[in-house]
């Protein structure tokens, strides 16, 4: 009977460190000290593989790992059987297309019959045939931004996250071809007993991600204008309303969306709310 799920994450950079923060808001734990490519998880059934993450979706792909986490340009330009189970909303970056900076740059077409630096080729050339651009290819690993100052190619396409490395670069970004965030892939043919694993994960990342976009406010209101404030206010089902000491007073308790802080807050004030507090939620289960 299988009792272990078996996870690969990157061995190292920001999408390690996101990952291994989301696994550790699951309350999972695990010792993931320098240099360790193996551990196991000290109060779930997991073990953690610790993998350059070129080879996470290879893997999860034949078996050696049942789920990884990766970014979604690695998942898509390996292009390997696995099941994307759930985009995870962090190590948000963007597949750029860009050009020296002093080149001017009218559209993708100027890319036509032009030569294209890039570790993605698959993801370039998809991007290249939906927009009816023939352009060369050249794939290399690493050091892509210096292939148009040394002759190498006309354009890069390679990641971006704040563009600095581009503009060191004497490079600037002209087009995004693809937008990517962690996700959570799985092996096609899990057991039961993983899947089930697998789901008691997924349930505790959802409520990790739930938790992290909302609020919870409190604030107090004069009573005559309760009905006016709960109008505004979404909350999960209705807001919660308990009479203060003081005469005449109520306390509203709801939850609101990240999004939709600021302006709710505002038009808050406005209806005559006061002493509002703003709560963090750590774990959120609907």
């Amino acid at each position: 009977m299988d009792q272990i799920l078996r996870i690969a994450v990157q061995k190292k950079g920001r999408l390690s460190e996101d990952s291994l923060a989301l696994i550790k808001e699951c309350g999972i734990k695990v010792n993931s000290g320098l240099g360790k490519l193996k551990a196991n998880a000290a109060n779930f059934p997991m073990e953690f593989l610790f993998l350059r993450d070129d080879d996470i979706p290879g893997y999860v792909q034949d078996g050696i790992a049942d789920i990884g986490i990766v970014g979604a340009n690695e998942a898509e330009e390996k292009d390997k059987n696995v099941e994307w189970v759930k985009h995870l909303g962090f190590s948000k970056c963007r597949l750029s297309l860009a050009i020296d900076k002093n080149e001017a740059y009218k559209g993708v077409q100027d890319f036509q019959g032009k030569s294209i630096a890039t570790s993605y080729p698959k993801i370039l050339g998809d991007y290249l045939q939906k927009q009816k651009v023939e352009a060369e290819i050249h794939e290399i690993s690493g050091s892509v931004e210096i292939a148009p100052s040394i002759g190498l190619a006309y354009g890069i396409c390679d990641i971006v996250s704040s563009g600095s490395t581009l503009l060191s670069n004497g490079l600037k970004e002209v087009e995004v071809i693809y937008k990517s965030e962690a996700v959570l892939i799985a092996n096609q043919e899990l057991s039961a007993d993983k899947k089930e694993i697998l789901d008691q994960l997924l349930f505790r990342m959802s409520a990790v991600q739930k938790a992290k976009n909302n609020k919870y406010i409190l604030l107090n209101a004069p009573e005559e204008k309760v009905s006016d404030i709960i109008n505004i206010l979404p909350g999960m089902k209705s807001p919660t309303v308990l009479p203060l000491a003081e005469k005449g007073w109520s306390s509203v308790h709801t939850v609101i969306n990240e999004d939709d802080f600021w302006p709710i807050i505002q038009e808050l004030k406005n209806h005559g709310a006061e002493g509002i507090l703003v709560v963090p939620i750590e774990k959120m289960i609907l």
